[in-house]
């Protein structure tokens, strides 16, 4: 019998390093987890592969996937949607991996609604001046979108609450085994096991 994979929900506020600390976990090689493929309606780029870079679908294709539920969450950005396809999500689980998504707050609220058995793991900055020190240090961002990400970051973590585990990014070495060491334990969670127990019992 094949155990279940879990739904890894990585989330937090915009630069507190929920790419850099995903990376990290995937560079390691002890990683199993299967990354998970998103779809989009926006033109493949040079190189990009369906199925594996995204899933590329028609305008109308995504929005009939939308009207049958079939999106764990979706959005849509500079004129084309981005989601994450249910069916690729269980079907995975279903064949015992562990699927990783790294998404912003307002998808993993989404997600949560349509898959509350999900593993939600919130990562958090030090302190809301460390947050602010990453964002100003990207050199990317003008003084008024820096005061945008921090009002909006300020809403998010007091969104804690739709999350299982909250992870300090205080350093990436540190996040990353705590991540690992949170999803270690949710596989040995005691509705997780004992059904292939008591099968054993059952043999003898």
């Amino acid at each position: 019998m094949i155990e279940k994979g879990l739904l890894i929900v990585l989330s937090g506020p915009s630069g507190v390093g929920k790419g850099t600390v995903r990376k990290e976990i995937f560079s390691q090689e002890d990683t199993r987890f299967e990354y998970s493929i998103s779809m989009t309606t926006r033109l493949p780029r040079e190189g990009e592969v369906d199925g594996v870079d995204y899933f590329f679908k028609s305008r109308e294709e995504f929005e009939s996937l939308i009207e049958q539920g079939k999106l764990l969450e979706y959005a849509e950005f500079v004129g084309n949607y981005y989601g994450t396809p249910e069916d690729y999500v269980r079907q995975t689980i279903n064949n015992g991996k562990d699927v990783f998504l790294e998404i912003e707050v307002e998808g993993a609220k989404q997600i949560r609604d349509k898959f509350p058995e999900g593993l939600f793991i919130f990562l958090a900055p030090p302190s809301l001046s460390e947050l602010q020190n990453r964002i100003t240090t990207r050199g990317t961002e003008t003084e008024e979108l820096i005061l945008n990400r921090m009002t909006t970051a300020r809403k998010e973590i007091e969104m804690m609450d739709l999350y299982d585990y909250v992870v300090e990014n205080d350093k990436v070495e540190n996040a990353t085994e705590k991540i690992k060491s949170i999803v270690q334990a949710e596989h040995c969670r005691i509705e997780r096991v004992k059904q292939r127990y008591q099968k054993m019992l059952e043999v003898d």
